[in-house]
């Protein structure tokens, strides 16, 4: 050692000179923002340097602690994660089973308020039922509800959505029923085309498709048209929605016939829950009732009304004469518009006749009103050219001469 500092002596001073130059000079300059050296304000050229020797070891470090202590706490030191991993699985089965619970129940809402709703406008009564159980088999198109002998179901009772019909009920116990649905093979209902008005039976077919068969090969059967219900069978009331037609096939085994296949308005492989028509007497909102009673009451106001005229008329002189034609009744005959009402003549006519006083009783007829001579009139009278055996004949006894004032001659 003292050979190399004897031997590089003059180095070794000429290089502590030149740091120590150097430290002297970084500690008077100092470092710019912009990378250049000057007078301005700035950091120390020294502080840089030190800076610049200090901070990559110490970033190293840092580093190394931060890896270090993430390393123990993620893979050394799992003494409670399996437990909290544990906990936490099931916090999210069970959260993922109410979100399932409470979207099924608002699914179950909105359709269940579809019904209510679709069964407080409907007309005949209905019952709702909930679906329970299927047949089994895809070659039965039968399933269970939950409505039975004992709630009012009986057997050939329609079986409803508010989409369209379902099937019918065929088997009934106590407290549940058997819907035969109407893609069934064993199925039938009477329906008729909207547009077309072409009828037919609807059955269903291998395949699960509803279809109606006995159908004349027509042109004018479209896809897309609507069936509805004909109401020929007892079972569906007329006019519920069948289906739209899905396409057109002809009938293998006869010739010029067709069958339709539909695609059924209701959803037969998702059905929950369904109407009964337990009854169809149609059944009306209480406003429509109460209007339908207040116009039973006005109808039989007007019959007592009417029942009490005609008693009245009954018993009152009527006014036609059955002797004269139906144009010259009083109350028919218009060829006088101002008809003078005259007494009716005698059948047999005598002295006491108003008509006849004057001329059975001469004398009285020329009396005066005091019994004096009545006064005698200027006016010429028609001479009458009908006889008179009253007055042409010859007075037996003439009339004595008036008597001679009292007084005397003057």
């Amino acid at each position: 050692m003292e050979s190399f500092v004897v031997r590089y002596r003059n180095l070794l001073v000429l290089l502590v000179l030149l740091v120590a130059q150097i430290l002297g000079l970084a500690m008077q300059v100092r470092r710019t923002g912009t990378g250049q050296t000057g007078d301005g304000q700035g950091v120390r050229l020294i502080r840089y340097w030190a800076d610049s020797i200090v901070t990559p070891p110490e970033r190293l470090l840092h580093n190394s602690g931060s890896g270090v202590s993430w390393l123990w706490h993620n893979y050394f030191d799992l003494r409670h994660v399996r437990q909290q991993n544990a906990d936490l699985q099931k916090t999210v089965d069970r959260l993922r089973l109410e979100q399932a619970a409470l979207l099924e129940d608002a699914k179950q809402g909105q359709r269940l308020q579809a019904l209510l709703n679709f069964q407080q406008k409907y007309i005949y009564k209905t019952l709702p039922a909930q679906v329970i159980g299927s047949s089994g088999t895809d070659q039965s198109r039968v399933f269970y509800i939950d409505k039975g002998r004992d709630q009012g179901i009986d057997r050939d009772m329609a079986v409803i959505t508010p989409d369209g019909i379902v099937g019918k009920i065929r088997d009934v116990f106590p407290h549940s029923a058997q819907v035969l649905a109407i893609n069934d093979q064993t199925s039938g209902a009477g329906v008729i085309m909207e547009s077309t008005r072409i009828r037919g039976i609807l059955r269903g077919n291998p395949a699960g498709q509803p279809q109606i068969e006995d159908v004349i090969r027509d042109q004018r059967i479209k896809q897309g048209e609507k069936v509805l219900t004909a109401g020929g069978d007892e079972i569906f009331p007329r006019g519920l929605p069948v289906g739209v037609v899905d396409k057109v096939v002809n009938d293998p085994e006869r010739d010029g016939f067709v069958q339709v296949v539909l695609k059924p308005a209701a959803h037969l492989d998702q059905l929950d829950e369904v109407l009964v028509i337990t009854s169809t007497e149609p059944r009306f909102p209480p406003d429509q009732q109460q209007d339908m009673a207040t116009s039973e009451a006005l109808k039989g106001a007007e019959a007592e009304q009417q029942k009490t005229s005609e008693g009245m008329a009954e018993k009152l002189p009527g006014l036609l004469d059955p002797n004269l034609p139906a144009d010259q009744q009083p109350l028919n005959d218009t060829s006088n518009p101002n008809p003078v009402s005259r007494p009716p003549m005698a059948i047999h006519p005598d002295r006491f006749t108003p008509a006849n006083a004057s001329t059975s009783n001469p004398a009285a007829a020329s009396a005066g009103p005091d019994g004096g001579p009545a006064a005698v009139s200027t006016v010429p009278k028609k001479k009458s050219t009908t006889p008179n055996p009253a007055t042409d004949q010859p007075a037996k006894n003439p009339p004595a001469p008036p008597a001679a004032p009292q007084g005397g001659n003057r």
